[in-house]
């Protein structure tokens, strides 16, 4: 496993990284799994205090116990569940930030979370407020860094310039390049780590039959896959061919994965190799590269 520095952080994390989502909830074996997958490698779990309401979190600390020092936690906050249950509302409030904090390091056992996000953000958000709440956890010692989990180039660049935020999560897989236009060369340029998500594109770059996918016709998803099996041949399955497509990118410092089963964590690990230029030009020419349409 390769280790590469999340933006201007101090943290090391493995660039094939756990995305604890995917866990079902009352699977017995998930606490076996993410160990696991830190014996193979893995030193990164990113959760949400959304996630079951909060039982993924209480989850990965179980799962973690005796382990914390070997790991980086990354949650998440803003959605603020209601009282009886029936959805969330979004708030990113200082008030509910600093609140909320408590109820994540309860449930993941922990005093300090390593790297916590917003998740989501408006261009209507008070940002500043927001910010104020992240930089009043890093001082309280309860988080070590803070970033953003948003695809809004304009939400983007107002953290870029008003905040100290290491990193950003964004969808990125060979069906989905809008970041390669509006965001990852300046995330790049001021050093800020991208964490990318959804590299198979919900399976349609695995198994799942061609289907319209943002603005790709059938027929693009189509070309798409079958340029995704023809470089991986006998070297790669396809799954993995996604997520190394994704890590060429100099801008991404880590490709989440959504791990469920142990089959899923033995093909994220494996030692396959990385994509040749030949390959990564051949995927690019495949399916033509889009940009954002909304929140520019």
């Amino acid at each position: 496993m390769n280790y590469h520095t999340l933006g201007r952080s101090s943290l090391k994390i493995s660039e094939v990284s756990f995305g604890c989502m995917s866990l079902l909830q009352h699977n017995e074996g998930n606490e076996e799994l993410i160990r696991r997958a830190i014996d193979l490698g893995i030193n990164y779990f990113d959760t949400a205090d959304l996630y079951d309401k909060g039982a993924n979190e209480s989850l990965l600390g179980r799962a973690l116990q005796g382990k914390r020092e070997k790991v980086i936690i990354a949650s998440k906050v803003g959605n603020q569940w209601r009282e009886d249950g029936s959805g969330w509302d979004w708030n990113p409030r200082k008030e509910y930030i600093l609140s909320a904090v408590e109820g994540s390091l309860q449930r993941l056992k922990t005093d300090y979370i390593d790297l916590y996000q917003l998740h989501g953000g408006t261009i209507e958000d008070p940002i500043d407020e927001t910010i104020e709440a992240f930089e009043r956890l890093k001082e309280q010692g309860k988080i070590r860094y803070y970033g953003i989990s948003s695809i809004r180039p304009n939400v983007i660049r107002e953290y870029i310039i008003r905040s100290n935020i290491v990193s950003v999560m964004m969808q990125y897989s060979l069906l989905d390049r809008r970041p390669e236009i509006s965001c990852l060369p300046l995330l790049e340029k001021h050093n800020i780590g991208v964490l990318a998500r959804g590299s198979v594109a919900k399976g349609l770059l695995v198994n799942k039959p061609a289907t319209p996918y943002l603005s790709y016709t059938t027929e693009e998803v189509q070309r798409a896959k079958e340029a995704i099996a023809a470089v991986s041949g006998t070297k790669r399955l396809p799954s993995q061919s996604a997520v190394r497509y994704v890590l060429m990118h100099s801008a991404v410092t880590s490709a989440v994965v959504g791990i469920r089963t142990q089959e899923q964590l033995e093909e994220a690990v494996a030692n396959v190799p990385r994509l040749m230029e030949s390959e990564y030009e051949q995927l690019t020419a495949a399916v033509p590269v889009r940009d954002y349409t909304e929140h520019l």
